[in-house]
């Protein structure tokens, strides 16, 4: 039977350090640096962290009362300190705002506002043919002359042209138009732009934004005064009503930007014959946010192609065109006030297509038709106020000055009188109430209040929990290499105090001879003495001894 022989030798000083060396160089080849410091432990950590409460709650020293009334401390005062982060963070994410509003210093000129003026009937009685009147029976619930609507007599009406029956039949502002003057400056009807809207042709004064005329002054006196006849007269009787049948008698009026077509069936306001109107402007400049705290329009949007027919973006003309869509889509035609080459609806579809398609649409977010606000928008605040014209004296003077009797100049006559109030603008801004400054401020100081910590702090909790991370991953990594790299077996010297253990087998294994061939010699046998048995069986045996 194989016979192991154990002998223990002593090392001297000089051979253990180079074996030392070897083992430190294999660990600084595998990545533990030779001598490193020991990782820090909690409590290690608790005593040197700038968190208050932490080294009392969680550092060294004896457990007991006193170290459990200071961590309940820490865990409340961090209950705390994240509620009103939860707090100050949802009063961040829901984006609040508010209105700043700055009165700006008097200019010495302003430019002064569009003014679009519609009459309310929109065709002139007298101007309809026996052909429009066919045409238009739908729109204006006239009868033709015959119920057959002179098929009896075998007439044939051409088809209608609507922008033609507008011109032709709507009142004619050189007619209607009976004094203008604006900065104390004559004016006449050429100073005004023709415009189609819900209510047929209308006037547009100050319409061109390239030659805008300016204002100098402020008050009554310094901006437009015109005088107008209604034209009663020719108002339509009354048939029957339709929904745009209209029981009033006067003037609709709307001020605007030049860059922003009219929507004054919307946005405008009426005006009385037998009264003098008063209205008091103020040019307000509005600054909204965009998203994520408002709904505006950025500027940056703007460099998409701008809408047919306009050269500015504004929500009347994204209204305008919303509609336009939908009539083309229900009709397959426009409206004449609807800006587009397509063509134009005839006057027996006329009401239908308006009354069906554009009450249809929405104005909400949620609609089908949604026009945000432009983020920056000009427009005017007005006051409105009025006297009764003419009295006694003037309406007899009217009278002979317009070959009219009192009654007709009191049913027909209006003053309207629009001016600035001031040289003034008013800038309205929209500022965010809450940004991200604040709410960082905010956060450090209920994190200081609460906890006494800081970014540092963060920083300081993020360094040991990563160094902790990779000590323990180098861990792993070590002794994964020791299972591939080395294989599983005893060691070849086991050192204990200066003795060391050495196996037979081993000596054998390492010994570059070991059949019974080798000479005395060399090989093992130069280390320890062989003794062979002299009947024992082939390869040899050894006996155990110690040396």
């Amino acid at each position: 039977m194989p016979i192991e022989i154990v002998c223990k030798i002593k090392f001297a000083e000089e051979d253990a350090k180079p074996k030392e060396k070897e083992a430190g160089d294999e660990q600084s080849l595998l990545g533990a640096a030779p001598g490193a410091a020991a990782p820090r432990d909690l409590a290690t950590f608790a005593s040197t962290s700038t968190l208050h409460g932490l080294g009392r709650a969680c550092g060294p020293g004896p457990r007991g009362l006193r170290r459990t009334l200071w961590a309940l401390a820490l865990l409340t005062s961090l209950a705390a300190f994240l509620y009103q982060a939860v707090g100050l963070a949802r009063g961040y994410l829901t984006r609040p705002h508010l209105v700043a509003m700055d009165p700006a210093a008097p200019a010495p000129v302003a430019g002064f506002p569009a003014v679009t003026l519609c009459n309310i009937n929109r065709f002139r009685h007298s101007a309809l043919s026996d052909a429009d009147i066919f045409h238009l029976a739908n729109l204006t619930g006239l009868p033709p002359k015959d119920r057959d609507g002179h098929r009896a007599a075998g007439l044939r009406y051409p088809e209608p042209d609507m922008v033609d029956i507008l011109n032709r039949t709507g009142h004619q502002l050189a007619d209607m138009l009976k004094s203008c003057n604006f900065s104390g400056h004559h004016c006449s009807a050429s100073n005004f732009s023709v415009v189609y809207t819900r209510y047929g042709k209308c006037y547009t004064f100050n319409a061109d934004p390239q030659s805008s005329l300016p204002s100098r002054a402020g008050g009554m006196g310094s901006g437009l005064e015109i005088m107008l006849d209604i034209q009663q007269e020719e108002y339509l009787p009354i048939w029957r009503e339709t929904n745009e049948t209209s029981f009033e008698a006067g003037i609709r009026v709307q001020i605007h930007s030049q860059e922003e077509p009219p929507y004054i069936h919307q946005l405008g306001f009426g005006v009385s014959p037998g009264f003098q109107t008063f209205v008091s402007c103020q040019e307000q400049r509005l600054t909204y946010l965009p998203q994520p705290w408002g709904n505006c329009r950025a500027e940056s949007e703007l460099r998409e192609p701008e809408l047919q027919g306009y050269s500015a973006y504004s929500v009347s003309a994204c209204r305008l065109r919303c509609e336009k869509e939908a009539v083309l889509q229900r009709c397959h035609c426009r409206m004449v006030h609807m800006p587009g080459n397509e063509t134009i609806c005839p006057p027996n579809i006329y009401i239908e297509c308006a009354d069906h398609t554009l009450d249809s649409l929405g104005g909400g977010s949620e609609g089908p038709c949604f026009c945000p606000t432009p983020c920056n928008l000009t427009r005017y605040g007005k006051e409105i106020s009025m006297v009764r014209i003419p009295n006694r004296g003037s309406a007899r003077y009217l009278a002979r000055k317009y070959n009219r009797n009192e009654t007709y100049i009191r049913e027909n006559f209006l003053v309207l009188d629009v001016f600035f109030e001031a040289l003034t603008s008013e800038a309205m801004e929209q500022r965010a109430a809450y940004g991200l400054s604040a709410l960082l401020g905010d956060l450090g100081g209920q994190m200081g209040l609460f906890i006494g910590a800081s970014i540092l702090t963060l920083l300081e909790i993020l360094d040991y929990i990563y160094e902790a991370r990779d000590l323990g991953a180098r861990n792993v990594s070590w002794d994964r290499l020791k299972r591939v790299w080395r294989r599983p077996k005893t060691p070849l010297r086991t050192s204990t105090g200066g003795i060391s253990t050495l196996g037979l087998q081993e000596l054998k294994e390492q010994s570059p001879c070991p059949s019974r061939g080798c000479p005395e010699s060399g090989g093992a046998s130069s280390l320890l003495p062989n003794h062979h048995h002299p009947h024992g069986p082939p390869g040899g045996l050894f006996e155990d001894f110690a040396c």
